[in-house]
């Protein structure tokens, strides 16, 4: 059987310059993962990402922002100071290719910021600081119901930089960075939780001494004086151990002294 033209030339071996081209996207991969792997903590991840981003794609700035639920997007990591005053203009503004990358979860590729017309008085301001071409692609956690981690910012002083092999790596990097970005935030609210535990569990301690109760009443306490301050229990544990004191509730302004259990 005769094959097709579109199956014969994706069933040819790739030339020489094809191969190298992916072998060293290959290998620029196997050290993101590596260093990913070994990054030490969040702030580490987002920039070995950004810094990758340099290296396998054509980009001449690239950045992170971050999604942080009830709170506004946090730019994690730039590559240089244009990518975050382009961040920053989309973030006061509440409008831009990183707000509906971040929001859609979709990729948005601008290929000429002077010819953009979604974003017209953003893209004038990027073409002004030297940018003319730019690709946020989101990063992505979940299956079926996807979570927006952040979005990876691409940045180039040329045109219609980004082609359609650009745009494909660019979501492989993604990919290896939502995953370690959701990691490293997994790590660091163990620790916190960890460290929580830990700060009650001393401040318990001073109580049950304090008061001769038990570890039941004595959390109690702890907790009746979080409610009544609207204050964190790790909050009112901490200054319990820094001070011996609490906080002072609505009813005994002031008075910052612990109350005995009822």
């Amino acid at each position: 059987m005769t094959q097709s033209p579109r199956v014969a030339a994706e069933q040819a071996p790739l030339d020489a310059a094809d191969q190298a081209d992916g072998q060293q996207v290959a290998d620029t991969f196997a050290r993101l993962a590596i260093e990913l792997h070994d990054a030490d903590g969040l702030v580490e991840t987002v920039e070995a990402v950004a810094q990758f981003a340099l290296q396998a794609l054509n980009c001449s700035y690239a950045g992170i922002v971050l999604n942080v639920r009830g709170r506004r997007p946090e730019v994690a990591a730039v590559t240089d100071p244009v990518v975050a005053e382009a961040y920053e203009m989309q973030i006061s503004s509440d409008n831009g290719p990183l707000v509906t990358s971040l929001r859609e979860r979709t990729t948005v590729l601008i290929p000429d910021t002077s010819t953009e017309q979604r974003w017209p008085e953003w893209a004038a301001k990027v073409a002004a600081l030297g940018v003319r071409s730019v690709l946020d692609v989101p990063l992505l956690t979940g299956g079926t119901r996807p979570q927006t981690v952040g979005v990876l910012g691409l940045y180039s002083p040329e045109p219609d930089a980004f082609g359609a092999d650009d745009e494909a790596i660019a979501h492989i990097l993604a990919r290896h960075a939502s995953v370690a970005v959701a990691t490293a935030r997994h790590e660091v609210s163990m620790a916190q939780a960890v460290d929580a535990r830990k700060l009650v569990g001393q401040a318990m301690g001073i109580l049950m001494e304090r008061f001769d109760v038990d570890g039941d009443r004595a959390f109690a306490i702890l907790k009746r004086y979080s409610q009544d301050t609207n204050t964190k229990l790790r909050d009112v544990a901490q200054q319990l151990i820094d001070t011996r004191k609490l906080p002072a509730d609505g009813t005994h302004a002031g008075n910052t002294e612990p109350r005995p259990p009822a």
